[in-house]
């Protein structure tokens, strides 16, 4: 494995924290090329994985002072990070976007500082986006767990699990119900504020279309002959409900920790309660806690990061942190 392939470009985009990655890894590349992301360990390897398919997308990524990073492509890639005191337990994050861009700070690395507070490792997914490809993003998960499975005994790893946020935590959901071996499963699940359902009633649209599409693209009639036509509209009706991840649980889905707050106009609490209820019906061990007022897109924005008095569940973030440590600690 190569190390230290390219220095990160520095550039004036700060995400409120001093802290960096320990360890950069690009899951497909040798290089990182045309870099504008701040938070980038001076250290940066190569997994090694070959790109089973491309999502399309090329030129630089775009990353605004608010670290929403778009236009993930061949640099799909995961940062490490480190804690003192390992206490076993490693978490893959995936933070939300819509599937159209990344949110590295908000969803990122403000939960990697507050995890490796904690004793567990954490790798940061900055995922390729689909743009058409909706498998795409699932492989760069799985590769990433593949990767953490293989290094785990010498970062004193014990337990691998996934967290994810909004469209992030489609993703991660998605992780949960679709692993494809031992490998790729993983321990547990943490779900913020998730999409899950693809019912139009109570999806987030752009998390819908930018995963499978639009509807009159995939499956409108223009220029189809009937059969061609009927085909497009199974095909795109059966992605809904491949992605429609309520559907997906059984009882081998990993026991999951839940939180959401009940005013969420952006994904209503309809897609979590699904979820919850169905890993009720599958016996899986699961925790739900749904906070009365914060939206969405909350993450780990605290005041520190953000402003005093800005934080929109900071009326009940220290009970959020203690719940979410005290499960954690439970399953250890």
């Amino acid at each position: 494995m190569a190390a230290g392939l390219l220095a990160y470009a520095a550039v004036s985009a700060q995400p409120g924290t001093k802290l960096k990655p320990d360890e950069t890894i690009l899951l497909y590349s040798d290089s990182l090329v045309e870099n504008t992301d701040p938070v980038v360990a001076k250290k940066v390897s190569s997994a090694g994985y070959m790109m089973a398919e491309s999502n399309g997308l090329s030129g630089a990524e775009t990353v605004p002072e608010s670290g929403n990073i778009g236009n993930i492509n061949a640099n799909a890639r995961f940062d490490l990070y480190f804690p003192k005191k390992p206490n076993g337990q490693m978490i893959i994050v995936c933070p939300g976007g819509g599937y159209s861009i990344v949110s590295s700070y908000n969803e990122g690395i403000y939960v990697a500082e507050w995890m490796i507070e904690k004793g567990i490792t954490v790798a940061v997914v900055k995922y390729r986006l689909p743009n058409g490809h909706n498998e795409v993003p699932l492989a760069d998960v799985q590769n990433t767990f593949r990767y953490c499975r293989e290094h785990a005994a010498e970062w004193g790893v014990n337990q691998i699990g996934v967290m994810g946020f909004s469209a992030g935590g489609h993703l991660a959901a998605t992780a949960l119900t679709m692993y494809t071996d031992a490998a790729t499963r993983p321990d547990f699940g943490v779900l913020i504020y998730p999409v899950i359902s693809f019912d139009m009633k109570i999806t987030h649209q752009g998390t819908h279309n930018q995963l499978i599409g639009y509807e009159k693209d995939a499956a409108g009639r223009n220029g189809k002959s009937w059969n061609e036509w009927d085909k497009a509209c199974r095909r795109y009706k059966g992605l809904e409900k491949r992605y429609s991840l309520e559907r997906q649980v059984s009882s081998d889905t990993p026991e999951t920790f839940i939180a959401l707050s009940n005013d969420d106009t952006t994904v209503p609490a309809q897609n979590s309660i699904l979820f919850y209820s169905a890993l009720l019906e599958n016996k899986v061990p699961a925790e739900m806690h749904i906070y009365p007022a914060g939206g969405h897109g909350w993450g780990f924005s605290k005041d520190k990061y953000i402003g005093k008095g800005n934080d929109r569940i900071g009326y009940c973030r220290e009970e959020f942190e203690a719940s979410l440590e005290r499960w954690l600690s439970s399953i250890r």
